[in-house]
């Protein structure tokens, strides 16, 4: 009776409700009842609508009648009988279902109702066990006051099993005595020959046919007797006809099938061999008969299913181990005394044995890398004693440590100590991985292998472990990882330089990436930058960049809560308190999350950063950390609106005055915490300071000021371990007061501004003006002329030398801007400086150890390229500064390098000979000296790279060179030995042009004017440039204005001297798209504090401008003209003697293309072909020819092919013949340049040739670059026989090509080689065509008297033209 869902809500009176003691018969009968009432039924089966097949509702498409008759029947299309496993499995077989046979027509209802009858049937079946037959045995008598506890080993030898097994187990054994009873009837005598072996068979029963399936009790008997009549067949059956049947099945049935037959029998012959006494079968090796691969001996079969049926177990169930081993070949031998060592396990006991030696010393094949808990690498060779707990069952066993892959697996485990143990081992690798110590042992980079494995993820997950040791282990392992302690001790250091706490931000290398989701569509279709971020996965963020991976996988809540909840330990704390730091100089998006994130910097202070705090022992928290106050550094570093928040919303300026009002030694710390947090104080406050802001602590906290400056000339002793921290504070101090000058110059000028401006657009002016700042000049200069005289103590030097820059710097600043105030009195000032370069200056200038300590070349960045290598560990996704070592190793921050004392002076000479111009004469000897000058000479020939490990440091390199450019410029038209190096100078302004980096924006519209201006100084000189520009044979008329100092060199360089102002006026008006950038880069150089928006630098994408910036006019025109479609621009936009810049070789010959391919016309205007032909002359010199190698893509270009297309096309379009389009054109014409152009020429522009009239004498390039070496290129040269076979190329028309195209095809039929001899003597001789032939034709013998005759007559024309040409 099929069941439907229906809801009995209520029954009518005339029904009683059913009760618990009525049966099946009595609910049948009241259903009878109901329906014959024909009472209205409470509750109704509804049949939902099929929607989307378009079916109607029960009462729409069904009549009332038909309601009651039909089923409601669930239809499901192509569902399974089965449903499919979740997990691929072998399907499960049943010993019990092979015996019920079911048929696929059979009702499932009715085989339901006959197996599943009523309860009673069940309980009528109980059958009481007979009891009467079973022994009783009485329990013994014994001594004992209680019975003996059996155990169960002493009951039953058996191990116990489950009902179904015995019920299997049952089976099997009454089938065996089934086949034993069956057997002893008809077992045959011994006496039986081979002949009656087939009865042999017939009492084995079958083989093949189980009988599985029949339905039925005597299933066994009525396949038996199926058996026995196929046996009666084959005993009828000759031995003859037995063999053709045979053949016949054979050939009918499938090899497979028989192959399964076979196999049925040999799988029992082995185990059960017939007996011996059996005689063999005559046919040898020939296969047996079918029939006989059921005839096996009926005792063999008997002891299979007889073999101890107690052994029987259920499928599934684990199998009997084999055999123990001998107790000799076990590593130990066991004792009863042991537990659990009843049952042996040799292949653990295994690990008891002694293990191998380790690998030999002399062996070359690479091996995994291993490391101790400490993070040291283990040689492989090295045999370690066990008990340091480094062997583990792992792979190669022999050897102690740990590999990357199972310290991953080790940080998985559930066991406490081993996650904390791995973390802390990868912690220890991180670190040393970090400082390089694996470069030169191991292949690849250990962090980049950690990365690709997931150690982010690992590492994320680790910090939210429930217990401290695991999360305070994962803390450390990512410090280890993001932060680098040398870096940021480097990054300490150069903050009190010259613009020293402006840093790039740790961003990586930026990657484009191609979108095809996004081509086509308009531009407000397209995803946003952020949008595709959010899109993004946690695995791709962390791919391209770690920091921003770890922000997007929530890491600041998870550290705020470990320091606001967990409290961890001092250690952790401070690693928590870097990492946060790290995460900040990524970028100032990081440093707005950071601040940004809730109760995170609100811990900080309260914790780290207290106002009031007592010394403990105990704990760091309720102390102030220096690492936090240095977070809060960083933090305002990235922005003026960051540090005003920390300032004014987290409190920083109340923290900065309970420090710094103070002395370090009263502050209740450590005597180096006290020193180190009172340092980073100065030093947010001069960052703070360098926005404007904080500027009313000056005026509170002044006397504490004083009182810290009175103490900077009273160092402690060399000796003294507090040494570098006091001189660090010193300096923080100094920069501080820098900060503050700088800030107080801009007071009169925002107050004039917001009268004037309303306050609208001006910031309001700071608190501290100018007159707050002027009584500190005298004490500081009155300290600088004390360090100069210290510098000959010995004790004192080094401290000395540390600290003068700072005040050189600080000295620029306040007369740099004391020149823009209103109280500015040129003649006591120029008084000053007279003094100040009297006895400081040059003093200093001439001291021997200040020619001792300059030397630049050995810690120049830019003259040693290669000093500070990419190491393997610095890797993409995690950018770093690559400082492992910087104090051990000369550079630009090593404590013996002169940059900062030559930055810092060359910062004071540029403001003080700007202001007092008499005093530019006593500094000649600074830039004439050979330390100098050979500096400024490999300058101009170093090519450095660019990088995160070199960007920081070349920034303060090109202040160098730009303050002695500077200083070079001022002095050249002042001192003539000065002059005579215009030519370097005017050099190394052009290198250093494309060095410069983002930030750097104001140095590079300052280069751009030196280097124009030093053009005519380099005029007047004579240097290389004007030698090859003289040298030039125009024979142009010389203008009438020119100066009589420019009549001794060329027209050109006297044009291009004339047209300066023009010309530096065209590239400062194409550089015009970085005015933004060059302001706020002006601001930030020359101290304009208020207008600073950030101390950030802009991201490190790549220079400034490109290395071929002199084409950039050039291109400019060029593109303006494409998108006017063919130019129409005057030709006085293109100013005279813009072309005639100097720059690399590479891309030279490309930008000039443009002047052909930028307008129709501006080729034909004569300054430009004047200019053009001495650009074309320097680059066809012999010993420029060679280096401009074409087949080398050109920088921004894909190939030069395409460009030599787009220059043949325009030749044919506009060119009207013009020679200089025809020597552009030919120039890549060349033998060694590549085939394409030649190919493209002679193919698809064969038209040109008519007018590319270019003589030899106007082309100025041996002839023998077009015809050596021989053309070997079968397509050109057929192309080349063409022309000249139908008069393409005639000599009038294109003389070089013309004799170029001979010269090939020339040497190509007359070369001596075999091939060209064959084809010489088969032109000469062929007779006529003979398809029988081998050749295909038929060759004269000799040369018939007709050609012989004509090739006279040939030959006699050519000698007579010679005769008359002589």
């Amino acid at each position: 009776m099929p069941m439907f869902n229906i809801l009995f809500v209520s029954l009518t009176a005339m029904l009683r409700r059913p009760k618990p003691t009525d049966s099946e018969a009595d609910l049948l009968r009241e259903q009878e009842h109901f329906l014959t009432s024909g009472a209205p039924s409470a509750a109704s089966v509804v049949r939902r609508p099929d929607k989307r097949r378009g079916e109607a509702g029960e009462g729409e498409g069904r009549s009332g009648e038909n309601e009651g008759s039909q089923r409601d029947v669930v239809t499901i299309e192509d569902l399974p009988d089965q449903l499919p496993s979740l997990t691929p499995a072998p399907p499960k077989k049943s010993r019990f279902k092979a015996s019920r046979v079911t048929f696929e027509d059979e009702d499932a209802e009715e085989r339901l109702d006959r197996h599943d009858t009523h309860i009673s049937a069940v309980l009528s079946r109980i059958v009481e066990r007979d009891t009467s037959s079973t022994p009783i045995s009485l329990p013994a008598f014994t001594g004992m006051a209680f019975p003996k506890v059996l155990h169960r080993s002493e009951t039953s030898n058996q191990v116990k099993k489950s009902i179904f097994a015995r019920q299997i187990a049952a089976q099997k054994l009454k089938e065996c005595k089934t086949t034993l009873h069956s057997l002893s009837e008809a077992a045959p005598t011994p006496e039986t020959s081979m002949d009656t072996d087939q009865c042999d068979a017939a009492v084995s029963g079958p083989r093949l046919v189980s009988g599985q399936g029949l339905q039925g009790p005597d299933s066994s008997g009525e396949t038996m007797r199926i058996h026995m009549e196929n046996q009666a067949k084959l005993q009828a059956m000759s031995q003859s006809e037995i063999l053709e049947e045979q053949k016949k099945l054979l050939f009918q049935l499938d090899p497979r099938l028989v192959d399964f037959v076979r196999s049925r029998k040999a799988q029992s012959v082995p185990s059960f061999p017939s007996p011996s006494k059996h005689p063999k079968d005559k046919s040898g090796t020939e296969d047996p008969p079918v029939q006989d691969v059921s005839r096996e001996s009926g005792s063999c079969s008997a002891a299979v299913l007889c073999q101890k049926p107690q052994e029987v177990e259920m499928e599934g169930e684990e199998e009997e181990l084999s055999a123990p081993p001998p107790a000799e070949d076990l590593p130990v031998k066991p004792q009863k005394e042991w537990v659990h060592m009843d049952k042996l396990e040799p292949e653990k006991l295994e690990w008891l044995r002694d293990l191998p030696e380790p690998r030999r010393k002399g062996t070359k094949k690479a091996m995994q890398a291993r490391f101790d808990f400490a993070g040291t690498l283990i040689p492989p060779t090295e045999d370690l004693p066990t008990h340091l707990g480094l062997h583990h069952h792992g792979e190669e066993p022999e050897r102690a440590g740990y590999s990357l892959q199972e310290l991953f697996l080790l940080s998985r485990s559930q066991i406490i100590q081993q996650r904390t143990l791995s973390l802390s081992t990868l912690a220890n690798i991180l670190s040393k991985a970090c400082a390089g110590e694996y470069v030169s042992v191991l292949k690849g980079s250990v962090t980049s292998t950690l990365l690709d494995a997931g150690l982010l993820f690992l590492l994320r997950f680790a910090l939210d472990d429930s217990v401290e040791g695991v999360m305070s282990a994962a803390v450390h392992a990512l410090k280890a990882l993001l932060v680098c302690a040398e870096d940021e001790e480097c990054l300490d250091c150069t903050f009190s330089w010259f613009r020293g706490l402006a840093s790039f931000p740790l961003l990586p290398s930026a990657q484009e990436e191609e979108d095809e989701e996004d081509e086509g569509l308009d531009e407000s279709m397209k995803e946003t930058a952020k949008e595709k971020e959010e899109r993004k996965s946690d695995h791709e963020v962390a791919r391209q960049d770690a920091v921003k991976g770890l922000l997007k996988m929530k890491l600041l809540p998870r550290l705020r809560y470990i320091l606001e909840v967990v409290r961890p330990s001092p250690r952790v704390v401070q690693d928590v308190l870097e990492i946060l730091t790290r995460i900040a100089r990524h970028s100032s998006s990081s440093a707005t999350q950071v601040l940004d994130c809730p109760r995170l910097m609100e811990t900080v202070m309260s914790e780290f950063l207290p106002t009031s705090w007592s010394p403990s022992s105990q704990s760091i928290y309720g102390l102030p950390l220096s690492s936090a106050m240095k977070l809060l550094r960083v933090l305002a570093t990235s922005g003026r609106h960051a540090c005003a928040r920390l300032l004014n919303s987290l409190g920083a300026s109340e923290r900065l005055s309970h420090l710094l009002s103070a002395e370090p030694n009263e502050l209740l710390l450590e005597p180096t915490e006290s020193l180190r947090i009172t340092t980073e104080a100065y030093r947010l406050w001069a960052v703070a300071a360098g926005y404007g802001q904080a500027c009313k602590l000056y005026i509170d906290l002044y006397p504490a000021l004083v009182t810290a400056l009175q103490s900077v000339h009273r160092l402690p002793p060399a000796s003294d371990p507090l040494l570098p921290l006091q001189l660090q504070r010193f300096l923080a101090l100094l920069s501080l007061l820098t900060q503050v000058t700088h800030t107080a110059g801009c007071h009169q000028e925002l107050q004039a501004g917001m009268v004037s401006s309303g306050g609208e657009q001006c910031p309001p002016p700071p608190p501290v003006s100018w007159g707050h700042v002027t009584g500190l000049q005298t004490s500081l200069m009155g300290h600088l002329k004390g360090f100069i005289k210290n510098l000959d103590d010995p004790l004192q030097k080094d401290g000395s030398l540390t600290l003068i820059p700072v005040y050189l710097v600080y000295l620029e600043a306040y007369y740099h801007q004391l020149s823009r105030q209103n109280c500015f009195k040129p003649v006591e000032t120029l008084q000053e400086l007279e003094l100040l370069t009297s006895d400081a200056l040059l003093p200093l200038m001439s001291h021997t150890q200040f020619n001792v300590f300059f030397h630049t070349r050995s810690s120049s960045v830019v003259c040693n390229a290669q000093a500070i290598p990419l190491g393997p560990e610095i890797i993409n996704n995690l950018p770093g500064l690559a400082c492992m070592g910087w104090r051990n190793r000369p550079g630009l921050v090593a404590p013996s390098s002169p940059f900062p004392l030559l930055t810092g002076l060359g910062l004071l000479l540029e403001t003080i000979t700007g202001i007092h111009k008499g005093l530019s004469s006593k500094f000649t000897g600074l830039l004439l000296s050979e330390p100098v000058t050979g500096y400024l000479r490999s300058c101009s020939q170093a090519t450095p790279s660019l990088s995160h490990t070199k960007a920081w440091l070349l920034r303060h390199e090109h202040h160098l060179l730009y303050l002695l450019l500077r200083l070079a410029h001022r002095l050249v038209p002042l001192d003539s030995e000065i002059a005579k190096h215009a030519s370097l100078y005017h050099q190394v302004a052009l290198v250093v042009l494309p060095w410069l980096l983002p930030g750097s924006e104001y140095l590079a519209h300052e280069l751009v004017f030196m280097s124009v201006s030093l053009i005519s100084r380099e005029g007047h000189s004579g240097g290389p440039e004007a030698v090859e520009l003289g040298e030039l044979k125009l024979h142009e008329e010389t203008q009438k204005d020119t100066s009589p100092s420019l009549q001794t060199v060329g027209a050109l360089l006297r044009e291009a001297c004339v047209q300066l102002p023009s010309i530096r006026g065209c590239f400062l008006t194409h550089l015009a798209h970085l005015e933004s950038s060059v302001i706020g880069s002006r601001d930030a150089l020359l101290g304009h504090n208020p207008w600073i928006k950030s101390h950030l630098l802009p991201e490190l994408t790549g220079p400034i401008l490109p290395s071929d910036w002199p084409f950039l006019p050039l291109l400019s025109l060029y593109e303006q003209s494409g998108v006017s479609d063919g130019g129409g621009l005057a030709v006085e936009e293109l100013p005279q003697g813009a072309l005639q810049a100097v720059v690399l070789p590479v891309a030279k010959f490309a930008r000039l293309s443009c002047v052909f391919l930028c307008s129709s016309d501006l080729f034909l205007e004569r300054p430009v072909q004047r200019l053009t032909w001495g650009l074309f002359r320097l680059l066809t010199r012999s010993t420029k020819l060679d280096s401009l190698d074409l087949n080398v893509p050109p920088p921004g270009l894909a190939s030069f092919q395409d460009l030599y297309s787009a220059l043949v096309s325009q030749y044919e379009a506009v060119s009207f013949g013009d020679r200089l389009f025809g020597c552009w054109v030919l120039l890549p014409l060349q033998r060694r340049y590549s085939t394409t152009m030649r190919l493209a020429v002679f193919g698809e522009h064969v038209g040109m040739l008519r007018s590319l009239g270019v003589t030899l004498e106007q082309l100025s390039i041996p002839i023998e670059r077009f015809t050596s070496p021989p053309e070997d290129s079968l397509p050109l040269l057929r192309l080349y026989f063409r022309s000249l076979v139908t008069g393409t190329l005639k000599r009038s028309w294109c003389p070089v090509l013309y004799v170029a195209a001979l010269s090939h095809v020339n040497s190509f039929i007359f070369s001596q080689d075999a091939a060209a001899q064959v084809l010489r003597s088969h032109l000469l001789l062929f007779r006529l065509p003979q398809h029988h032939l081998q050749l295909g034709f038929d060759m004269y013998e000799q040369l018939p008297p007709i050609r012989a005759k004509r090739l006279e007559r040939v030959l006699g024309l050519q000698e007579s033209s010679v005769d008359k040409g002589d």
